[in-house]
């Protein structure tokens, strides 16, 4: 199934990639749009969430960006922290 996968990729002018690697990729995504790690473990079939974790720990800078949005929301108050880490960034 791989070295069709790879052939089909070389065929359609893609760089060369594993599945393994888009198993990676997508896990990582869904990581990254918020999915919650439970559902992510359950989808790759890990006995455990630690594990997933453990695996996929980058963060994508856009996700970090909005977990210090989340925090400084919260310190804040409400939705006062909205924006304001980008405000002081510009």
């Amino acid at each position: 199934m791989s070295d069709q996968f790879l052939w089909l990729a070389y065929l359609a002018g893609l760089p060369p990639v594993r599945l393994h690697d888009l198993r990676h990729g997508a896990a990582s995504l869904m990581l990254a749009a918020g999915v919650e790690i439970k559902v992510v473990q359950e989808t790759l079939g890990h006995t455990s969430s630690a594990f997933t974790a453990d695996t996929y720990t980058s963060v994508f800078p856009q996700v970090a960006m909005a977990a210090a949005e989340k925090t400084a929301a919260l310190l804040l108050g409400d939705n006062e922290g909205q924006g304001v880490l980008r405000q002081l960034r510009v």
